[in-house]
């Protein structure tokens, strides 16, 4: 069984990473050819084509220019520890133990729009580039055409490593539109986070990010193998909700 997160806007490469090991990220050499694109934009143009403030696209400007193979423990981070966005809030990486972070390696995929598809503890050097921006490239006119089916097939070799041809998706709907699911060797079993609020279950973004994170928490310390066992998640007071769900639709209510 593999699970999928999205990475996060917000990064950390400041604080040094709980994690020991690391591992080279697989794609560099498309993240390259991308870096190259974005390299040629200017602030102004980068602050339009990301849809960002003037300090952003600066900031990230610099980033590009920066961004620099190889990548080692000095200029670079493990990307588990690097995001630190809300499902990462939900994660807690920095509580896990040496055999949780080599569950992960194996069980935890995390999709970019530079990267590709990174294990959580691949290096990365600090970027933001949103799967879901119209970047004009050689091989298309936005990320999706340019990753094309290297993303699904990167996800192939690895739920094929883990024996159970299951796919749990718990990245944002930007980010799993990635996936080609005619391509995919998988069945993909998605949870679903709803809070209660004025008398209706509904999903609200800030609680369902924190929550994917916290599934994916719960999979790893449990190191979970059979999908039937998602429903006795109930970290944050969520309870499975028999109702609600269906075949390959798994949802949580509070």
């Amino acid at each position: 069984m593999l699970i999928i997160l999205s990475p996060a806007k917000k990064l950390n490469f400041e604080k040094p990473s709980k994690a020991i090991e690391f591992s080279q990220p697989k794609l560099t050499e498309h993240s390259q050819l991308l870096i190259n694109e974005l390299r040629s934009y200017k602030i102004d143009d980068l602050a339009n084509l990301m849809r960002v403030s003037i300090s952003i696209a600066e900031l990230n400007f610099e980033r590009f220019f920066k961004w620099n193979l190889p990548f080692d423990i000095n200029n670079s981070k493990q990307a588990i520890s690097a995001f630190t966005g809300q499902a990462y809030l939900g994660l807690k990486s920095e509580t896990f133990s040496e055999k949780d972070y080599n569950y992960a390696q194996k069980h935890l995929r995390i999709l970019s729009g530079l990267y590709g598809v990174l294990r959580p503890l691949d290096l990365i050097q600090a970027y933001r580039l949103e799967m879901g921006t119209k970047l004009q490239n050689k091989r298309g006119n936005n990320l999706y055409e340019f990753w094309g089916d290297i993303v699904t097939n990167e996800l192939n070799m690895a739920i094929k490593e883990t024996g159970n041809k299951i796919l749990v998706n718990l990245a944002s709907s930007e980010y799993s539109k990635v996936i080609n699911p005619k391509v995919l060797d998988a069945e993909i079993i998605t949870p679903i986070f709803k809070d209660e609020k004025n008398g209706t279950y509904k999903v609200i973004s800030v609680y369902a990010k924190t929550a994917r994170g916290l599934m994916s928490r719960f999979i790893i310390k449990n190191q979970i193998n059979n999908p039937n066992d998602l429903s006795a998640f109930n970290y944050e007071r969520y309870a499975y909700n028999a109702k609600m769900s269906d075949k390959n639709n798994i949802v949580f209510t509070r």
